[in-house]
């Protein structure tokens, strides 16, 4: 199992795709792991070389004592990037993975070609969803709040219509520990890059679903609108817009980093 080890924690890696192609970064979401990104993988492979990660916290990396910040979330991305000494990548972060591309965009902007950010928020306007979340799982566990997630990661159509699917992603986020979980809330709430977006000139695609209400439509324009470069994509989706329609997912990011897009 590749590990990535700094000094105070242990990240969990794998390589995808093809290695005699541009590098792609993807990025997870909060209470998943890489396996978020099955679909991109199948599809994205042949075009990409892709480096898959599981944040601190989370699937198969360690869960390092204190309180987190995004910025942990973002330096440890940049030291798993200067491990195989890779320059520029291509990034797509989806919630969570969003929120770490905006950082690495304004902190490490060297590190980054083109950027897709998906379903994501730049500042946690009002965290009092995320406050009561931490305060259930304190109280409760995890697992009290699990099906009010899975409401919120996919539309009732797709829950119906992919039962094992949406099951799978059950088990990643009941794998996610209570404390990890926490931690990484408190750090979302605390998120704020809206300053830093003007700031960001690399060709950026902001992609959102239509009924997600975790990051609603409005807090995704808001980062297209700021980002000078940045074009936006709404897909018919809750939350887990890479999941929930894939193919159409798959057909953006290649025709942005290829640069057919219309």
């Amino acid at each position: 199992m590749p590990l990535f080890e700094t000094e105070n924690l242990r990240l969990f890696y794998r390589w995808e795709g093809r290695n005699d192609r541009p590098t792609l970064v993807l990025s997870h979401s909060l209470g998943c792991s890489c396996e978020l990104w099955r679909e991109q993988v199948a599809a994205l492979g042949e075009h990409f070389r892709i480096l898959l990660y599981d944040h601190r916290g989370h699937g198969r990396s360690e869960s390092p004592e204190g309180e987190w910040s995004i910025d942990d979330f973002g330096c440890d991305l940049v030291k798993l990037l200067d491990h195989p000494q890779l320059e520029a990548v291509n990034f797509c972060g989806l919630s969570l993975g969003g929120m770490v591309g905006m950082w690495l965009a304004q902190n490490a902007s060297d590190r980054i070609g083109k950027l897709v950010l998906c379903n994501t928020a730049a500042q946690t306007e009002n965290p009092s969803l995320l406050q009561n979340r931490i305060r259930t799982i304190e109280e409760e566990g995890l697992a009290k709040i699990v099906g009010n997630v899975l409401e919120r990661w996919f539309t009732m159509a797709f829950r119906q219509r992919q039962p094992a699917r949406v099951a799978e992603f059950r088990s990643l986020l009941e794998a996610t520990s209570d404390r990890s979980y926490a931690a990484t809330s408190r750090a979302v709430c605390d998120l704020n890059l809206t300053a830093g977006l003007p700031d960001i000139t690399h060709p950026a695609l902001v992609i959102y679903g239509t009924h997600d209400t975790a990051t609603p439509p409005s807090w995704n324009l808001a980062i297209a609108k700021a980002v000078r470069n940045a074009r936006s994509v709404e897909l018919p989706t809750a939350h887990l817009s890479n999941v929930e329609a894939a193919a159409e997912f798959n057909r953006v990011v290649l025709d942005f980093m290829s640069g057919s897009e219309q």
